[in-house]
């Protein structure tokens, strides 16, 4: 998997999911026909309400006006990312990201909807969930940083602990 260019994409941006949504749901509805206010209406619940929060620790879904719902994964419990595009989906330029965890559950822990741009989303995830299992900080890197610095202040602090084992060894 290529690396990310966390500068490029933040997903701290995305708030709310996109418009295309909403079309999404009302189109999705209208293909019960007459009936189609009966899944319309919680799905504009669900639209309205949704909101997301990408922190340095996780990722945060909140929905619901009469039942609300509040869901919080952190990076480092997230095991797989699948990106789901039925026909309908496809067609609005939508994709659903489902987040999967060990707890043992058949389904995804999380799913994220009307995301803007699912693939950099994944990518992300994937970066940032890896990082924080191997102990490094979820919290993107500063700007000002690059990676060969950081890599050589490692290598650094990786030599001058091996030089003080050898001492007192």
């Amino acid at each position: 998997m290529a690396e990310i260019d966390t500068d490029c994409y933040s997903p701290n941006e995305i708030t709310r999911p996109g418009g295309k949504l909403l079309a999404y749901y009302f189109f999705s509805s209208l293909l019960l026909g007459p009936l189609f206010f009966l899944p319309l209406i919680p799905l504009l619940f669900r639209y309205k309400t949704m909101r997301f929060s990408f922190d340095d620790q996780g990722i945060t879904l909140k929905y619901g006006a009469f039942f609300q719902t509040e869901k919080r994964l952190n990076y480092r419990r997230i095991q797989d990312i699948h990106l789901t595009r039925g026909l309908i989906q496809r067609r609005f330029g939508l994709a659903n990201v489902a987040l999967f965890t060990a707890s043992g559950s058949a389904g995804p822990e999380m799913t994220l909807e009307g995301i803007p741009d699912p693939d950099a989303l994944r990518d992300y995830l994937y970066v940032w969930g890896r990082k924080a299992r191997e102990g490094v900080s979820a919290a993107p890197p500063p700007s000002s940083t690059s990676d060969d610095e950081v890599l050589s202040l490692l290598r650094e602090i990786r030599d001058s602990l091996r030089d003080a084992t050898r001492e007192s060894g």
